[in-house]
């Protein structure tokens, strides 16, 4: 049943990633989903691997469209289409009831609703996952340069000018970047997340360390 619903909810999922940008397409979709496969199989708990995969393929559905304006958020958008997508495929009404919850919940955002059950708190904490570590902060730098397309300007400068003895950007700097991973790891909820996430923030750290030394601000030579 894992297995013929993870593939159901991927085949449903893909045609709504194809307008969507790095950050959040269909290869973002994998690695929450295998991270989440990861989180559950560390977990004491029972979980409900079927909704925890359909939801981590289906999370971002509405992402290309949150982009361009057509809807507000993507999480609630998702939850409804997913809805009905699962709804028409026969899907048992109590999945289709957790998967609802787990798109409504994933967002970080501060109008999104608590995740309350196990598998929307391990879809929340793998999707974070992903901003957090060597492959994070190469997305969320995408995530600025997305951002930074639809208010026309630059959104975020790649150094601190402050520290170079230059004027301040009219923006945030680079550092914007440690403080979206760090925000993400201290949203966490699950003890395999945790852990996962510290490994991670080790990685962040040692980056930033080395990106100061070579703008010669902690003195490479």
């Amino acid at each position: 049943m894992t297995l013929a619903f993870d593939t159901l909810a991927r085949e449903l999922s893909v045609p709504y990633y194809e307008d969507a940008l790095p950050a959040h397409d269909r290869f973002h979709a994998k690695r929450v989903r295998d991270l989440a496969i990861r989180l559950a199989d560390e977990c004491e708990e029972d979980v409900a691997r079927d909704v925890l995969s359909a939801a981590a393929w289906l999370h971002d559905i509405g992402r290309p469209r949150e982009r361009t304006g057509e809807i507000e958020n993507h999480g609630q958008w998702a939850a409804t289409e997913a809805t009905e997508l699962l709804a028409a495929e026969s899907v048992p009404a109590d999945k289709i009831e957790a998967i609802e919850h787990c798109l409504r919940s994933h967002s970080i955002r501060a109008t999104s609703p608590e995740p309350e059950t196990l598998e929307a708190k391990l879809l929340f904490d793998a999707d974070k996952l992903d901003a957090i570590g060597a492959r994070g902060l190469v997305r969320l730098a995408c995530i600025v340069g997305e951002r930074s397309g639809r208010v026309g300007g630059p959104y975020a400068v790649i150094d601190d000018p402050s520290r170079l003895g230059m004027e301040p950007a009219d923006g945030p700097d680079i550092s914007l970047l440690r403080e979206w991973a760090k925000e993400r790891l201290e949203a966490l909820y699950t003890e395999p997340g945790r852990r996962l996430g510290a490994s991670r923030w080790e990685f962040v750290t040692e980056f930033f360390t080395r990106f100061n030394a070579e703008s010669g601000v902690d003195g490479e030579r």
